[in-house]
């Protein structure tokens, strides 16, 4: 796939599959992000530019941050449609998350004997919670990088840090502590899900997620529109009763 088309592509991979399955945040991992989908149809109106709100993180260190920051930034990219993951919010929505019952495995049935190597159907097959996954795939991410390139991954040139994503989606980068492929779903997982969930976790600010994919958020009624087969004509609402 050309350099040209890398960003759109990933941005109408997230447009195809919010429509194909809305609530993304149960979904499973996504690989495949990296290749080029179908196109998708985009939102008529694109939000303005925007910068995320000032945050300083309180579970990941600022390497680990810098790495958070760098990587959404490339997963979900700012386009002509509109903000991307960093702008949205998404590093604050990730850290948030470390410090939640999420994180820290509390609702997760954690007992072996694990399978790795076992089918999809069993499930996530590893003894590490999400706080695991992400403190030991930095750090090994953060030393495969230094180990193809001499820099930390947030220091690379945009083109090598896609490069880099692309082989940890596909397990061809070798990871000492958690598989790459591991840790690449999880963050993408989680940069999805910042992008699209309601702006009380952090992520999405602005609604500019929302706003791409024309969802109306938490209004009380909108099915009458549903089958109209025109585009919802009002702002979404957050929880809090923000108004885009």
């Amino acid at each position: 796939m050309s350099k040209e088309t890398i960003g759109s592509s990933r941005r109408d991979f997230l447009l195809r599959t919010i429509t194909l399955a809305p609530a993304v945040a149960i979904g499973s991992t996504g690989l495949g992000a990296l290749t080029a989908p179908a196109a998708a149809v985009a939102a008529p109106e694109p939000a303005g530019p925007q910068q995320a709100r000032d945050y300083q993180p309180t579970w990941f260190t600022p390497e680990e941050y810098a790495f958070i920051k760098a990587a959404v930034a490339r997963l979900i990219p700012a386009d002509e449609r509109g903000p991307g993951a960093l702008e949205a919010g998404v590093p604050e929505y990730i850290d948030r998350q470390m410090n939640t019952p999420y994180a820290t495995g509390s609702n997760w049935y954690m007992q072996g004997p694990f399978h790795p190597d076992a089918d999809k159907e069993l499930g996530y097959q590893y003894p590490l919670i999400p706080r695991d996954i992400y403190r030991l795939g930095l750090a090994d991410a953060d030393a495969f990088s230094k180990a193809q390139h001499g820099k930390a991954f947030a220091d690379l040139s945009h083109d090598q840090q896609d490069a880099l994503l692309q082989a940890f989606e596909a397990g061809k980068a070798e990871f000492k502590q958690v598989p790459a492929k591991v840790f690449f779903s999880f963050l993408l997982q989680n940069t999805r899900e910042g992008f699209f969930s309601d702006p009380v976790h952090g992520g999405n600010q602005n609604m500019v997620g929302w706003k791409l994919i024309g969802f109306p958020g938490a209004r009380a009624d909108f099915m009458d529109w549903v089958e109209r087969g025109e585009r919802y004509p009002f702002p979404p609402v957050s929880i809090r009763g923000e108004r885009a």
